[in-house]
This record gives C-alpha cells, structure tokens and sequence, in this order.
C-alpha cells in the first residue's frame, strides 16, 4: 500500500471483514468460524466480492482437529491468546 487509495481500499477490505465476523488474529491473518464446508465457501465468495483490486487475498480451510491442535509458541506468556478447540474452521 503506497498510494493514499490503496490505503483507503485496504481500510474498506479491513472494515468489510470485521463485518463479516473476521478476527485479525495477527498482523493480516483474519480468522472466522464456518460449521460447514458450504458456509466456508460461501464466506470465500463473499470475501472474493470485495477484494481489492490490487490486492492478493489467500483462503486456507481446516477442520476443527486441525485448528486444535495449532500450538502457540510464546516468548513471554499473554493472557489473550485464542487457543479454544471450539467449532473452528478457518477461512
């Protein structure tokens, strides 16, 4: 982003995901829960319709086993880590 209108399309990108559900779990890393593959897809089309237009946006689907076995590897501890093995899948 180096011009002031990528900015500002990143900002409404940024703005329609957190609308979406999306939490930014890391520096451009959003995450949200789907209970099924359709609705993961569908979150994936949604977020395909805004993306911007010079913008590269990655989708990565795991299942609920697979978000729970993700370890979090701390060099201080932090107390607001998301670490539950809730319905997750990631998009």
């Amino acid at each position: 982003m180096k011009t002031p209108s990528e900015r500002k399309e990143y900002a409404s990108f940024r703005k329609n995901l957190i609308q979406e559900g999306f939490l930014m779990v890391q520096e451009s890393v959003y995450v949200r829960i789907a209970t099924t593959r359709e609705s993961a897809r569908f979150l994936e089309n949604r977020v395909a319709s805004f993306v911007p237009s010079a913008g590269l946006v990655q989708s990565l689907i795991v299942t609920e086993k697979q978000y729970a076995s993700i370890r979090f590897l701390l060099g201080r501890g932090k107390s607001d880590v998301r670490d539950s093995d809730d319905r997750t899948v990631i998009i």
